[in-house]
Formats: structure tokens, sequence, C-alpha cells
């Protein structure tokens, strides 16, 4: 493994990051209505499973679920199932005038943890970038290098974000924007839930 792999994979990791997906979405939605703590302990929750589908790709869960695709849709129905949960409620919500939303870090944390799990899709993405990027034939201090590595990107992403979004000047045009703002990231949700469900390999 060279210096050169590790920076092609960050960056790839960071264009994935960065475009629209739920974990982006709910990260952004949990800054703007309970603040950089929920955001970050949040953010934590996504990264610590985002790292954890690259360890999976790097042990070849990629490869049971090829063997045994049942395995990979009941994963796909559950995650879209969950998703769309969370944009059922969101959507509900939208109406309520609240001033300031209180998610406790744990509950936070514990939301980052499901709403990436609920995307198995990040194994194959993940085993697709290792394989195209990395030699095949490192080692296991090398493969928990790259994990420690996709850890802190995601770690340092998620920081930024909460830095950025928890501004009081931010967060005080989405409270007067509240109802358009949850719509949109619910309609956002469903649409990902829909494509969890419905799309093959």
């Amino acid at each position: 493994m060279q210096p050169e792999h590790v920076i092609a994979f960050n960056i790839t990791l960071l264009a994935a990051m960065a475009s629209p997906g739920p974990a982006l979405v709910v990260a952004i939605r949990t800054v703007l209505s309970a603040g950089g703590r929920a955001g970050m302990a949040i953010g934590c929750g996504l990264g610590i499973t985002a790292a954890g589908w690259t360890l999976a790709a790097l042990v070849g869960l990629d490869a049971v679920f090829r063997l045994i695709p049942w395995s990979y849709m009941l994963v796909k129905i559950v995650g879209g199932l969950y998703l769309s949960y969370l944009a059922y409620g969101i959507w509900k919500a939208a109406p309520q005038p609240v001033a300031e939303a209180v998610i406790p870090v744990g509950h936070a944390f514990r939301s980052g943890l499901l709403v990436n799990l609920s995307n198995p899709k990040s194994v194959l993405f993940a085993a697709a970038v290792l394989v195209a990027i990395f030699p095949p034939d490192m080692d296991i201090a090398h493969k928990l290098a790259i994990v420690g590595n996709h850890l802190g990107i995601e770690l340092a992403f998620y920081a930024m974000l909460a830095a950025t979004m928890s501004r009081k000047s931010v967060r005080t045009r989405y409270f007067a924007m509240k109802l358009y703002l949850d719509r949109f990231a619910a309609a956002v949700l469903q649409v990902l839930a829909i494509n969890i469900l419905f799309t093959l390999w």
C-alpha cells in the first residue's frame, strides 16, 4: 500500500460522502434542528458504521452477499423500511413550530449507527473502491490502517459539518423555513428508501 493509494481512496470517499444520501440528509437535519453536539454524535454513529462496512468489505462480506443473495435482500428490505419510517416521522413533525429540538447525544449516536446500517450497498461500494485502488495482497495491519483512515475522514467531515451548520445564523434560517426544509428532507429520504427497496445489484 502506497501513499497514493490512500490519497485516491480519501478523494473517492469524500466525494461519496458529499453526494446526497441518507447519511448526509440526516446529519444536516440533526445539526440544524438540535445543534452541533447532537450533529457530532450522529456523525460519530454514521462514521463508525461506514468504517465498519469498509472492514466488512476487506474481510469479504460482499462475497457472502453475492453467494447468499437472500441475505443481501433481507438487509435491503429492513434498511429501506427503516429509512421510510424516518421519512414519515420527519414529514409528520414538519408543521410543528419547534424553537429548538432536544436530541440526546446517545439517541443521535444510535440513529447514526442505524442509518448507515440500513444501506447494505455501502459494503459493495467499499469493496469496489478497495479492489480498484488497493493491491490485493495487503496484510492485516494495512487493512486495519485503511479502516482507521476511513473512520478519521468520516469524523473530520462530520465535525466540520456540525461546526458550519450549527451557526446561529444558519439555524435561524432553518427554523424560519422548517416546514419546507423538513418536507424536502423527508421526500429525499423516501426516494432513497424506495431506491434501496427496488433496485437490484
